[in-house]
């Protein structure tokens, strides 16, 4: 090897572990009190991480030092736990009120350093009166970890998508500190924060290949897919050994899984929660936990109930996740100040409760 080749070959050495080196993220986060429009007819008083539920894709890589202020301008008392991030060496930023911290009290703020030690689908919740703050209230959202050696299934994704299945109960919807008991009875069913038909299409082409990351939050779900096997690649973050194929995948609260589906087969097709009255807001059918799977090239018809749907192509964080690494919110995850004027694409509808 020459000296011009072994100089040449030095820099592209460096560069690459330059490239590989971990960063620190540094993010600044709030909790409000707003009212989410979950459905036409239920909005729900949320305290919403920096104003949306769900709260923001936070987007690292493995290694990375995460860095987090968050200020509580809330008339109660939260936290965030990192679900599923080990917090190694870093055992007080897990969130969990006087047991690794104390709460965060209204106007106060705290910051969480740890290092983003486990790769894969995790996500972040309040941990303060989870029954509520978690299960009702909406205090949850996203955080992805890339892997430093992802598997040659994971590099063939085309599309990498979100989704975050929540349910919602009307009777307490609007009054704080109501709700949490373990008769409750969830009526209204969402994905990422809006009930079927206010949820949007994924639009895919022939040969793409989708990655779906499930999350649930807070209640059992049965995820289902029309058309299609999807292929169960990841669980709760973690590559799987065995990879399996799947039709229905059951999902407990706080867990997470990963499919990956090749786009082979072009139509229009339905993904609901097959848990049936999931997908009956308050026993109307045709609501809740549902969504639709479009290909481009194929012509919607006319009696297609989404034929000319205003569409969001981030509302399952597909274009945020092709952005560089950081923290992204979506404005349709917004919730409104209730003493304001509702929002325009509510306002001919909304009404609290039933």
């Amino acid at each position: 090897m020459t000296k011009k080749q072994a100089l040449l070959a030095l820099c592209l050495a460096l560069g690459l572990s330059a490239s590989a080196q971990a960063e620190l993220r540094k993010f600044e986060m709030t909790i409000e009190e707003v009212d989410l429009q979950v459905a036409p007819n239920l909005a729900v008083k949320v305290w919403a991480y920096n104003g949306q539920v769900p709260g923001p894709l936070i987007h690292v890589k493995e290694g990375d030092e995460v860095e987090v202020l968050l200020h509580n301008n809330t008339t109660l008392s939260h936290t965030i736990h990192w679900h599923g991030v080990y917090q190694t060496n870093s055992w007080q930023s897990d969130g969990v009120p006087n047991v690794t911290q104390e709460a965060i009290e209204p106007g106060d703020s705290y910051t969480y350093r740890f290092i983003a030690d486990k790769p894969g689908s995790l996500w972040y919740h309040c941990h303060v009166n989870v029954a509520e703050h978690v299960a009702l209230r909406g205090m949850w959202g996203p955080l992805i970890v890339d892997p430093k050696e992802p598997t040659a299934l994971e590099k063939t994704v085309t599309k990498d998508a979100v989704l975050m299945f929540s349910g919602w109960n009307s009777e307490v919807a609007q009054e704080y500190g109501k709700g949490g008991h373990p008769k409750e009875v969830s009526d209204y069913f969402s994905i990422n924060g809006k009930s079927f038909p206010d949820t949007q299409p994924i639009r895919v082409k022939k040969g793409d290949v989708l990655r779906l990351r499930l999350f649930a939050p807070t209640s059992p779900t049965a995820f289902h897919l029309h058309g299609h096997d999807a292929l169960v690649t990841h669980k709760d973050g973690l590559p799987l050994d065995k990879p399996y194929a799947v039709d229905v995948l059951p999902m407990m609260p706080g867990e997470r899984y990963d499919l990956i589906v090749e786009m082979n087969n072009p139509g229009i097709w339905m993904t609901h929660d097959h848990i049936e009255h999931h997908t009956a807001n308050a026993g109307k059918d045709h609501t809740g936990s549902m969504l639709v799977v479009e290909y481009e090239d194929i012509e919607k018809p006319d009696y297609y109930m989404w034929k000319d749907k205003q569409f969001d192509p981030d509302f399952y964080w597909i274009e945020s996740m092709k952005k560089p690494h950081g923290l992204h919110e979506n404005p349709a995850f917004k919730g409104f100040d209730p003493s304001q004027p509702p929002p325009a694409t509510a306002s001919k509808t909304m009404h609290h409760g039933k």
